[in-house]
């Protein structure tokens, strides 16, 4: 029977500073509970993106994306949105955490919009579906959890045959599955606590116009929490999607 430590793990990234692409392969070591050896990292702006990428690999998760917008269309972005397809085609296993999340909808049908009026910062309050309640992976969060956000793009239509799991106080769509596939998407950073969130909120400072003023970004640090809610929830992806499935 395979454990965790078997399982190797595919991170598309699409990050143009060093420091920040190495902490996020950090944060999904961490949540995912596994060491380096078992992740491979390709990032989408110096990587060839194929579906032969799959190979070798039992999960595909996809991170942020810091200053690229899932409503554009850069050269490697159809490449990108392929390899999602091909997956779900194969029902492989995938988790999309906010940029991530974006294009997994993007790819599968669904609508992403620019919206900076209903931009998220910071730890905010999530609330779970109907469906999510009875969701494998959501099904034992409360109710209303805490979670790691930062995005002005948002999704605005689902892809059909998603199932909405999760919405916030101002928007939808905050988690979703795709029914009948292991393929789920978080808009929350799934992948960051809140010492993480700190670091990614210096780093992008300049690219959220709404923290430019000093006592704006003191306001979302110091709003920043305990998100235990989703500490698991990576983990828990890899053993019910990937090693409790192929028992």
């Amino acid at each position: 029977m395979r454990e965790l430590t078997d399982l190797r793990i595919l991170l598309i990234q699409a990050r143009s500073t060093a420091d920040i692409e190495l902490q996020e392969q950090e944060c999904f070591l961490e949540r995912c509970r596994i060491d380096p050896r078992q992740l491979r990292a390709v990032n989408v702006l110096r990587d060839d993106i194929r579906p032969e990428l799959l190979r070798g690999f039992d999960a595909l998760m996809i991170g942020g994306a810091g200053e690229f917008s899932a409503t554009e269309d850069y050269p490697w972005m159809g490449p990108v949105l392929d390899l999602v397809r091909y997956a779900y085609e194969i029902d492989f296993p995938t988790f999309g955490s906010c940029w991530g999340h974006q294009l997994i909808a993007r790819a599968l049908g669904g609508r992403i919009i620019h919206d900076s009026e209903l931009a998220e910062l910071g730890c905010h309050p999530v609330s779970l579906t109907d469906a999510g309640r009875d969701d494998p992976l959501f099904g034992n969060f409360p109710d209303r959890f805490l979670a790691n956000m930062g995005h002005h793009d948002r999704v605005e239509m689902l892809p059909p045959d998603a199932v909405e799991l999760a919405v916030s106080d101002t928007q939808p769509h905050q988690a979703f599955r795709m029914d009948g596939r292991r393929m789920y998407g978080t808009q929350f950073h799934s992948e960051l606590d809140a010492f993480r969130e700190r670091q990614r909120l210096y780093a992008y400072r300049d690219h959220y116009p709404e923290i430019a003023a000093d006592e704006s970004f003191q306001a979302v640090l110091n709003n920043l929490a305990d998100t235990s809610a989703v500490d698991n929830l990576l983990h828990d992806f890899l053993v019910k999607c990937v090693l409790d499935h192929a028992s």
